[in-house]
């Protein structure tokens, strides 16, 4: 899992029955510098599936690969990317 920042959102006119009701936004994923000492680097930017109803300049937790589909059980979605949570705070 690594640690985004939410910068925009995807717009879907027609979607996969299995990802109907979800939003699609645009996620920076953040390096080490980035969280802890506020430099501006971040990596490519990523579409993630979201059902926790993430805004603009939040941070999540990002899940990628195998693992993003891991909520959908045995029903198989197709995404890449899936926001875990939702964090209020990081310390160091």
């Amino acid at each position: 899992m690594r640690i985004a920042e939410v910068v925009g959102r995807v717009t879907l006119s027609r979607a996969h029955p299995r990802l109907r009701g979800a939003r699609f936004p645009i996620v920076l994923p953040m390096t080490l510098a980035a969280l802890r000492d506020g430099d501006s680097s971040r990596g490519d930017d990523v579409v993630a599936y979201d059902r926790l109803g993430v805004g603009l300049g939040d941070l999540i937790g990002l899940s990628e690969g195998g693992e993003a589909a891991n909520p959908f059980g045995k029903e198989k979605a197709p995404i890449d990317a899936y926001c875990a949570c939702l964090l209020d705070a990081i310390s160091f």
